[in-house]
């Protein structure tokens, strides 16, 4: 993140690191993090952290989606947390890895809700919960009828 950023408002510095996510800005990604921090994915179940893991997800999107943008609806704050009620958007023009296989592009578009729950710890991200609604997405990506054909091993 560019030592501008002003890290002492929290909504103001967890906007900020979706605007760093979308440029796909993994070292800045990875930069809002404290050093124990961790990015939980919970529709698949994955924890990542360590600078090695931290920048997955975006990563993983971003190459799934080049025009990946995150639509933000709602923003709550609560001390050091942040609650965000947002829409994931964007094409599938490339493969989306996932645990159980990859999905080669589709094609299609989604416009998939998502709820994040950031936690904060001296400016920093300490936990990211991720609750993005992946059975929307599968859907929308027009593979939940039949995943298992959908998939390559």
């Amino acid at each position: 993140m560019p030592a501008s950023q002003d890290s002492s408002d929290p909504e103001t510095f967890v906007r900020q690191a979706y605007a760093t996510a979308e440029r796909m800005d993994l070292q800045g990604w990875k930069a809002c993090f404290t050093d124990d921090g961790v990015f939980i994915d919970n529709s698949i179940g994955v924890t990542y952290q360590g600078t090695d893991n931290l920048d997955y997800p975006v990563r993983q999107y971003g190459t799934a989606f080049a025009d990946m943008h995150r639509e933000l609806y709602r923003v709550w704050t609560v001390g050091d947390t942040v609650i965000v009620r947002l829409a994931l958007q964007g094409t599938h023009t490339g493969p989306l890895e996932m645990p159980f296989g990859t999905l080669p592009p589709t094609g299609n578009r989604m416009d998939a809700p998502c709820a994040d729950i950031f936690e904060l710890e001296d400016g920093k991200i300490k936990r990211f919960d991720c609750y993005p609604e992946g059975s929307v997405i599968l859907t929308q990506l027009g593979v939940i009828g039949n995943l298992q054909a959908a998939l390559e091993h």
